[in-house]
């Protein structure tokens, strides 16, 4: 059921954006952050479990880790195109060193896939094998966005 809502939602997300884009890339800079916004949410229940915030669940854990997975393994080319970085167009934090780094920003996304995956196969596993997942994917998350993401 989490697969179908989380498709559909990323599939009204870019029917919408196509619809009402006001620029050459206002359509990808919202796939992407709406992209983003779909791992956040997915992380914040792990995270809450984690940390205890929120009472662990295998169910709801495993979902949350199956989303992630399906998240790394989706195309992100198209929500990338040259001159969509902060300072070029509104609304975009993506740094200009990314289109320069694409092998770097290649590599962190397969840590990403990579620490998605164990956490998939962690999650369902108990309170414990969650936690020692959790930190893969947190250091995934924050190496790239370190690197080619501007601060608020």
């Amino acid at each position: 059921m989490i697969k179908k809502i989380t498709f559909a939602a990323v599939g009204l997300a870019l029917a919408t954006t196509a619809v009402f884009a006001e620029s050459p890339h206002d359509g990808a800079i919202a796939a992407r952050k709406a992209h983003m916004q779909l791992y956040g949410h997915n992380l914040g229940i792990l995270g809450g479990m984690a940390k205890g915030a929120i009472e662990y669940d295998a169910d709801a854990a495993s979902a949350a880790a199956t989303n992630l997975a399906t998240l790394t393994k989706m195309s992100q080319g198209s929500y990338w195109p040259q001159g969509s970085e902060a300072g070029a167009v509104e609304g975009s934090r993506a740094l200009g060193a990314l289109w320069q780094n694409f092998p770097d920003v290649g590599a962190k996304s397969g840590e990403m896939a990579a620490a998605a995956a164990a956490m998939e196969t962690a999650a369902g596993g108990g309170l414990d094998a969650l936690r020692g997942a959790i930190g893969g994917v947190g250091g995934a998350c924050g190496a790239c966005h370190k690197a080619y993401r501007q601060p608020k």
